[in-house]
């Protein structure tokens, strides 16, 4: 094979990759859009069955405003739901909840003296 030709089968490859990423793209927009009903869902998917190229074409032409709108509205959700995990995760006990947790866990017998301190230590540092 010669250069070109190689050249050419990377770009052509390159080019079905990127299609596929924005085919993926689009029908999650159209999944996505909770104005859609599903009549105008099955039609879209349909078009882009049968003529895949042109139809996503006119999709971003037409409906590509929005499909940023709505990228950017469940990034922004997906964030939001991801620190309220994280903060009620990781909790706000107060230092007093702490050596009470801890004080809980030697009376137990689950720690030895020695480990309490060194929680109660980290509870007020």
């Amino acid at each position: 094979m010669q250069f070109f030709e190689v050249f050419w089968s990377i770009t052509i490859a390159f080019l079905f990759l990127a299609y596929l990423i924005l085919l993926f793209q689009i029908v999650a927009d159209i999944f996505r859009d909770e104005s859609l009903s599903g009549i105008f869902k099955a039609i879209w998917i349909f078009f882009l069955l049968v003529t895949p190229y042109i139809s996503a074409l006119i999709y971003i032409i037409v409906r590509g405003a929005g499909m940023s709108k709505r990228s950017v509205k469940v990034a922004a959700s997906a964030q939001q739901h991801t620190e309220e995990y994280l903060r009620r995760v990781a909790g706000t006990q107060s230092p007093a909840d702490q050596i009470a947790a801890a004080k809980s866990l030697l009376d137990a017998g689950t720690i030895n003296e020695s480990e309490y301190t060194q929680l109660k230590a980290k509870a007020l540092a």
